[in-house]
């Protein structure tokens, strides 16, 4: 089998596929290699086999001879746990203890029950119909003394306790003897399997050396001389990595599969010849397309943003709110003239605020704007406070840091409550920080409420609240990522009903 590079003009003598199709002797490489790879399959598959079926039997029996000792273990934890079930259930007295107690006796009345009688040995048959008769006695006891604490006869439940107690060690001790008669005989079982494990492991040690060796030789002669042929296949393929597709087609000398490949070979470097040059027209082809849906995109965007850009004019907003104040003033409206002013101010001061820094003077403003709004919407339903040091109003904050709270107080705590609501803002100073307080005299809080927004597990906002977007959480976190610290917020609550207040901590600049 010797590869031959020929000129281009001359003829690739070889058989064609189909005619190799046709037959499959074994000195061919398939033949070969097929052979070669069965032989080694089918020995490790068979020992294999072996080793599984030998293995498992052994683990069976295994199982089979320690399982009457797992099974007394089972048994005496069982009784211990219905002795301590017992024993809670009398020192406390809870329904809680006094279903523990009927579990565990359920589990021990299994295990008692899962206890065979299969064995041969006469002895131990007499123990298991022993501990049985004792069980049911030390049940009966139980009972009793379940009966007399329900009846509240402490004299007697104890009695009825030391009496369990006295039975329960009794059985433990039945059933160590069992399990110690089972270890004996299960003993002598184990050893016997030890010795077919070790025959086992001999046997199966020297299958796998051999089938190794074999599987070497048989790999190796094989690779060595299929191998040999391919040198100069695997030259012109190198030529072909690199992008030279100019190269003579290969000749092959014999019909096996490396004629088959080499044919095949040639075949192939003639169709990437076209496949690439169509290859490049198609991605010529693609990319223009590529480039005029980008275009087309980009125009798209261009004018979904100038049309949102034409719908979302603050400005026009506030000239409108101005325009309704100037009107309510002409018409001698004043309080419908003051209400458009706070609104007006509520909302050039609340657009594209929440990622700037203002001051604290302009948060308080922007508080006082929203809450004399509420008012004229509730009819001054909620008394509004303030308690400002004004000394300490110029230290600049993140914005929309107060109105939130204010809102949250609002919605969640003074909101239809049966008495007057009062919410009252405090801006004073604490050693080194000052401190922003909203009190309300609301619904108030509970423990497991204030651990959650302080640990940002708070729910989220339900569809259809009337909040601004800007909840407790996003206060929170813009305030520690502003100051760099974890100490900025709290929040304290007497209790149901007794009201909430929250607290900002800002440092002092």
């Amino acid at each position: 089998m010797i590869l031959k590079k020929i000129s281009p003009d001359h003829s690739s003598p070889g058989a064609s596929p189909s005619t190799y199709g046709q037959r499959r002797p074994l000195h061919t490489l398939e033949g070969k290699l097929t052979l070669a790879f069965l032989l080694a399959t089918a020995a490790i598959f068979a020992v294999n086999l072996f080793l599984v079926l030998n293995i498992n039997t052994a683990l069976e029996k295994i199982n089979r001879v320690f399982y009457s000792n797992v099974q007394t273990n089972t048994l005496s934890e069982a009784l211990d746990n219905v002795q301590q079930g017992l024993a809670d259930y009398l020192s406390v007295g809870s329904s809680e203890n006094l279903r523990n107690f009927y579990q565990v006796q359920a589990e021990y009345t299994d295990c008692l029950a899962a206890l065979g009688d299969s064995s041969d040995n006469v002895e131990i048959q007499s123990t298991t119909r022993d501990i049985r008769n004792l069980s049911e006695h030390y049940t009966e006891l139980c009972e009793n003394a379940l009966t007399a604490k329900r009846g509240r006869n402490i004299q007697r439940y104890k009695n009825d306790y030391e009496d369990t107690v006295s039975m329960n060690a009794i059985l433990q001790s039945y059933i160590y003897s069992m399990n110690n008669l089972l270890l004996k005989g299960n003993s002598d079982n184990y050893l016997k399997l030890a010795d077919t494990f070790h025959s086992l492991e001999a046997f199966s040690l020297f299958m796998i050396v051999l089938i190794a060796f074999l599987d070497i030789f048989m790999i190796v002669t094989t690779i060595r001389h299929a191998t040999a042929p391919m040198h100069d296949l695997i030259a012109e393929a190198g030529e072909i990595g690199k992008g030279n597709f100019d190269v003579p087609p290969l000749a092959v000398s014999s019909d096996d599969e490396l004629g088959i490949v080499a044919s095949a070979f040639n075949e192939m470097v003639v169709s990437m010849k076209g496949y690439l040059q169509k290859l490049r027209e198609s991605m010529e082809s693609e990319n223009r397309l590529k480039e005029r849906e980008l275009l087309m995109d980009a125009h798209l965007k261009e004018a979904e943003l100038k049309y949102l850009q034409a719908q979302i004019k603050p400005h026009f907003l506030f000239n409108t709110l101005n325009a309704g104040a100037q009107l309510a003033m002409m018409e001698e409206a004043d309080g419908t003239y003051r209400y458009l002013q706070n609104v007006a101010a509520f909302f050039r001061n609340k657009t594209n605020r929440e990622n700037q820094i203002t001051t604290l003077a302009d948060e308080i403003a922007l508080a006082d704007n929203y809450m004399y709004i509420i008012n004229v919407r509730f009819s001054d339903a909620i008394t509004y406070e303030k308690r400002i040091d004004e000394d300490l109003t110029r230290v600049s904050v993140p914005s929309m840091i107060l109105q939130p709270i204010i809102e949250n107080a609002i919605n969640h705590g003074v909101r239809d409550i049966d008495r007057p609501a009062v919410i009252i803002l405090s801006v004073y100073r604490t050693g080194n920080y000052i401190t922003l307080s909203v009190r309300d005299n609301g619904r108030g809080m509970t423990e497991q409420q204030m651990n959650a927004i302080l640990s940002g597990n708070a729910p989220v906002r339900r569809k259809g609240d009337e909040t601004n977007g800007v909840g407790l959480s996003n206060v929170i976190n813009r305030m520690r990522l502003f100051y760099n610290s974890e100490d900025v917020f709290d929040i304290t609550s007497p209790g149901e009903d007794r009201g909430t207040e929250v607290l900002l901590y800002i440092p002092m600049p």
